[in-house]
């Protein structure tokens, strides 16, 4: 309730200075710059309104509502004043360029840097204030988050003595520690509460409601670090870990001088919010172009996959994907009825199992058109680690446990891994190929997507696939 309610005061007062500076604004161009535009001679407070959503959705899209506890007022300032500076160039290209009343290059820039001046004027000291307001809720502890430590010999009861020295500062309530080795955690049980064994770690976090997890494991013990954090996969909770294991992470990471000691805080988001958000809109926006101007294409696939083999037209298969879900992959089908008789198996290239036409199809990759269906519901993305079978995930653990980071994005289409390795004939290839999807999901970006689609696009023209 106290997240929602800051995050909720976030958004009014960046409403309420929108609001404020562009009926301040209007007062400013009005009666001191002496400018009435037709756009302002309209103005009323509904316009005032849709200016104030407008940078509140604008703010979003951005990301600033998120992580609103950790915020550094410099930091905000410096970020706000880049942001604003975007918002109000739209703002001016949209309301002001074409405005009867500015019909001078002065008269431009006066408008453009009163308004902005007034928007980041207003904003940046509600904001602040804010900012200040939590920091001295945490100060006073009338405001704290729930907290473990994984580990429970030195380095764990370390940071707890710092943690409970700067606990005014950080704001977090450690409730328990939870222990890598059964044998361990004697003298740490004299401090807290042993909560139980890392392997339950998903049960611990929900039924105490833990919202900050601080990893301190023993150099010992720096093999489980993979295992731990493909454990916190999809929780929604701040994870911090221990800095000499940093080169062991995935994902992007801050180092941020707390308790007394540096600690790298892992960013859990991959990319921006705003690329989240652009990634999805392109997902929506090819898989519908596909599925409706291509259903002539479609169709034909349909009826030849139909009449070149007995069986159903499309294949449906159980797979993982984003935070372990399973859903239900669509694709057409490409071997004979009854192919996995003998249990799950891997296609490879000279694969009985094939028809003619799925040869075909599996070469030109249009056996996997079916899937921006899935892509339009939100199961897959166009770009993403393809998703595999639990019952090859398993084994694949087994060999590679940071396989389970995979599971962080939404699997794809394609990959790089696909386009760099192509589809793999059995596990040692699966956890060759690995690396590629690794590489991939450390340097996410809307670019990169773009390049794996363009590779994608010419392996299926040549006809590369298998």
């Amino acid at each position: 309730m106290k997240k929602k309610y800051h995050i909720f005061s976030y958004i009014t007062l960046d409403f309420l200075a929108a609001v404020i500076a562009w009926l301040f604004f209007f007062f400013l161009r009005k009666y001191i710059l002496e400018e009435n535009g037709r756009q302002f001679s309209m103005l009323l407070i509904r316009n005032a309104l849709v200016i104030g959503t407008y940078w509140v959705v604008f703010y979003a899209f951005f990301g600033f509502y998120r992580d609103i506890y950790q915020k550094s007022r410099v930091k905000e300032v410096m970020l706000l004043l880049t942001t604003t500076f975007l918002g109000c160039v739209i703002v001016f290209f949209i309301l002001f360029l074409d405005d009867a009343g500015v019909n001078r290059y002065t008269a431009y820039y006066k408008t453009f840097i009163s308004y902005f001046l007034t928007q980041f004027t207003l904003t940046t000291i509600l904001r602040v204030a804010l900012i200040s307001r939590i920091k001295k809720l945490i100060k006073n502890k009338k405001l704290s988050f729930k907290g473990i430590i994984i580990g429970s010999d030195k380095r764990a009861k370390d940071i707890l003595l710092e943690i409970q020295k700067n606990a005014s500062i950080i704001g977090v309530d450690v409730v328990g520690f939870v222990r890598v080795h059964q044998e361990n955690g004697r003298e740490m049980e004299q401090e807290l509460e042993c909560l139980g064994g890392y392997t339950s770690l998903s049960s611990i976090i929900s039924e105490n409601k833990i919202e900050h997890v601080i990893i301190a494991v023993e150099p010992n013990e720096h093999d489980r670090i993979s295992e731990i954090l493909g454990l916190l996969t999809g929780k929604k909770i701040r994870i911090s870990i221990i800095p000499d294991v940093y080169h062991l992470l995935l994902g992007s990471v801050k180092i941020h001088q707390v308790f007394g000691v540096p600690l790298i805080e892992i960013n859990q988001d991959l990319i921006p919010l705003w690329q989240k958000i652009v990634k999805r809109g392109v997902d929506i926006v090819a898989a519908i172009l596909v599925l409706t101007l291509g259903f002539p294409f479609l169709l034909f696939v349909s009826l030849m996959t139909k009449y070149t083999s007995k069986g159903p037209i499309f294949y449906l298969q159980e797979r993982i994907g984003k935070d372990g879900k399973p859903f239900k992959i669509i694709k057409f089908r490409s071997m004979y009825v009854n192919s996995e008789m003998m249990g799950p198996a891997l296609s490879s290239t000279d694969d009985v199992r094939i028809t003619p036409w799925g040869k075909f199809m599996r070469k030109t990759r249009i056996d996997e058109f079916p899937q921006f269906f899935n892509v339009l519901i939100g199961e897959m993305s166009l770009v993403g680690p393809r998703p595999e079978r639990h019952y090859f995930i398993d084994q694949i653990v087994k060999h590679a446990p940071h396989y389970i980071h995979l599971h962080r994005v939404r699997p794809g289409i394609t990959s790089l891994g696909q386009v760099k390795f192509g589809y793999a004939e059995n596990v040692d290839q699966m956890v060759k190929r690995l690396k590629y999807d690794i590489l991939y999901i450390e340097n996410m970006s809307l670019a990169m997507d773009f390049r794996i689609i363009l590779y994608t696009v010419l392996i299926m023209i040549q006809g590369r696939g298998k």
